[in-house]
């Protein structure tokens, strides 16, 4: 369980196959073996590290269904180290698991982004979305999407100030609302 309060910006150094490399500082302070990290709101399980970089092994179908498939070396990455029940909850519940792959249509501040239409039923004005790992609440809900107003800080901490139109995003719902439907179907 993640918080969608990205700790570190983090880059990809290699991307060899099923291994993803990434260079970090912030989350290795307690790596472990088999710990989740979130990378653009992907849980992925920690599998190397060294001083400055880490590694995990992604499946084709975590490629496919994330904009992870995307990645280059060079490009910037989102990281978070999952919650602590000690921690503070400072964005929202975050699972990691990427519900869909959005399209920006415009750049932060005024982040507007596409998602596909069975989507748009869980997404509601003043509710909470993930965006590559961003917690971030819903300023308007549009026809084919939502838009975001992003506070200069978020831009400058994480990759939302570096995307432009027509870049992928990773879009998780909140998952409240999907256990609030899945519960009422039963009743129907």
């Amino acid at each position: 369980m993640f918080t969608g309060i990205v700790e570190e910006l983090g880059t990809v150094v290699d991307r060899s196959g099923p291994r993803l490399r990434i260079s970090a500082t912030t989350v290795l302070d307690d790596v472990a073996m088999g710990a989740s990290i979130a990378v653009n709101g992907t849980c992925l399980t920690v599998v190397g590290w060294g001083d400055d970089w880490w590694e995990a092994d992604v499946v084709d179908e975590t490629y496919a269904r994330t904009s992870l498939g995307a990645l280059q070396p060079g490009d910037p990455v989102n990281l978070e180290r999952p919650v602590r029940l000690a921690d503070r909850l400072g964005g929202h519940l975050v699972q990691g698991h990427v519900d869909a792959v959005g399209t920006i249509e415009t750049s932060a501040p005024d982040l507007r982004v596409t998602v596909p239409a069975p989507l748009l039923r869980y997404i509601v004005h003043k509710g909470s979305v993930t965006v590559d790992g961003v917690s971030l609440t819903v300023a308007a809900v549009h026809d084919h999407g939502f838009s975001i107003a992003v506070i200069p800080h978020t831009a400058e901490v994480t990759t939302l100030g570096r995307k432009g139109p027509g870049d992928p995003v990773d879009i998780e719902l909140d998952v409240i609302a999907k256990y609030v439907e899945s519960l009422l179907e039963g009743h129907r």
